[in-house]
């Protein structure tokens, strides 16, 4: 096998800045190097250091770019990318007049096959190395989504969406409870663990489900607890009023999951901004995790994510939410969500930024130093950043008196233009065309 000694700054975590101070966890080298092989970190250390222990290796020298761990997304919709960017006024007006006629087409094998494709080399373009993503109703879209990444070796998340209550989902878009269990079972047998795909228990959010249906997937993730779960959680005021309708005798919209097996360590919640203080307790009692979704959540409206708070109480990612969210970018991701915090009263540090798109979110997928970390061991999953990748923000990084004020503006204002390179299990990816 042969060695790749990547060159250039590094930034590492040995620790979560939000439970303590970031400077003390975060290690940044300025001359640094990462040493892949065999599609795994061998050593990450001085570049000089590196160089004189492994003559035999491959060197690229990307300069003054920065390497980071892969950008994880820790919630997105791959069959709707191609809705991406379309006017709406709330969620439920927004996923009945573009997401699920949409969704639909995935119906179709070979369309399904197409977008797989389309949505990932969007996510690797823009640095992102790992995604966790719904499918629709249909097996196909979920073994489309799986066959495409593992054709990239990516490490990613997915399952078949199920939504079977009547007054609720279109008939075009329905499956039962039965077949919710069924489908999701086989492609669990399938492709968890096959490669480096992971199967996530799928149901869409309690208001398009019956009881049925969530107590089915309830027994298929009690027989089968080393998948994960996903499903959608207290988006929108009006949506938290609907679910209490919908199921009079829960305690609050958590409780619509809990009471059927649907919590616990591995459930990863999308959205979670209008939260209890119950709801809060239990997720954090149990390790369960949730994806912000920053640039959603101001697109369709939805409110302040309370980051200040909740990180430092249970597992966070953030998330682009493709296509509720308005960019593929994690860049983006990490600009809004420091926008978001500075509303909830907290200047997020960019160390911090930094580590939700990376680590916080292997954290939530239960894949701690195996990816989003740029540690020993980990799956050389890696990003390279230009630092000064558009003329405003190298005038603004020239000007820095240390490295994080130069990192700042890449973070606030990057996007694809950023991303140097992407490394998936320790190869490199093809650049887009221009």
């Amino acid at each position: 096998m042969t060695k790749q000694l990547l060159l250039g700054q590094v930034l590492s975590f040995d620790g979560n800045p939000f439970e303590t101070e970031w400077a003390s966890v975060a290690r940044h080298i300025r001359h640094g190097g990462v040493l892949v092989e065999g599609g795994v970190i061998r050593a990450v250390g001085e570049a000089g250091d590196l160089r004189a222990a492994h003559p035999d290796a491959r060197v690229t020298d990307y300069g003054a770019a920065l390497i980071s761990a892969g950008f994880i997304d820790t919630h997105m919709h791959y069959p709707q990318t191609g809705i991406i960017a379309s006017w709406g006024k709330r969620l439920i007006d927004w996923l009945n007049t573009y997401t699920f006629p949409e969704e639909s087409r995935f119906a179709d094998p070979a369309y399904a096959a197409q977008m797989a494709e389309q949505t990932l080399d969007l996510a690797v373009a823009h640095g992102t190395t790992t995604l966790v993503s719904y499918g629709t109703i249909h097996p196909a879209s979920v073994d489309a989504f799986f066959t495409a990444a593992a054709r990239r070796q990516m490490r990613v998340v997915a399952g078949k969406t199920c939504m079977d209550r009547l007054e609720t989902t279109p008939d075009f878009l329905r499956d039962t409870a039965q077949s919710a269990y069924d489908d999701s079972k086989a492609l669990l047998d399938k492709w968890h663990g096959t490669g480096r795909a992971l199967y996530a228990i799928t149901p869409r959010f309690s208001p398009t489900s019956t009881e049925a249906q969530l107590r089915a997937l309830g027994d298929l993730w009690r027989e089968r607890p080393e998948a994960l779960m996903q499903t959608h959680l207290s988006e929108q005021v009006d949506e938290v009023e609907w679910v209490k309708g919908l199921y009079p005798q829960s305690r609050d919209y958590l409780d619509t999951y809990e009471a059927f097996g649907l919590l616990g360590e591995g459930a990863i919640y999308g959205h979670a901004i209008h939260l209890t203080a119950r709801e809060i307790a239990r997720m954090a009692e149990v390790g369960a995790g949730l994806a912000h979704c920053p640039t959603s959540n101001t697109v369709l409206g939805s409110g302040l994510f309370d980051m200040p708070a909740l990180a430092a109480q249970m597992r966070v990612g953030i998330a682009t939410d493709t296509a509720g969210g308005n960019s593929f970018s994690m860049l983006r991701v990490m600009a809004a969500t420091y926008e978001i915090a500075q509303l909830r009263g907290t200047a997020l540090h960019p160390a911090q930024l930094m580590w939700l798109a990376t680590e916080g979110g292997a954290r939530i997928l239960r894949q701690e130093g195996r990816i989003g970390h740029l540690g020993v061991g980990a799956e050389a999953d890696l990003t390279v950043l230009d630092l000064s990748s558009t003329p405003a923000i190298a005038q603004r990084a020239a000007r820095a008196g240390d490295f994080w004020e130069a990192l700042f503006p890449t973070l606030l204002m990057g996007d694809d233009r950023a991303i140097t390179a992407v490394w998936v299990n320790g190869q490199l990816q093809p650049q887009p065309s221009a």
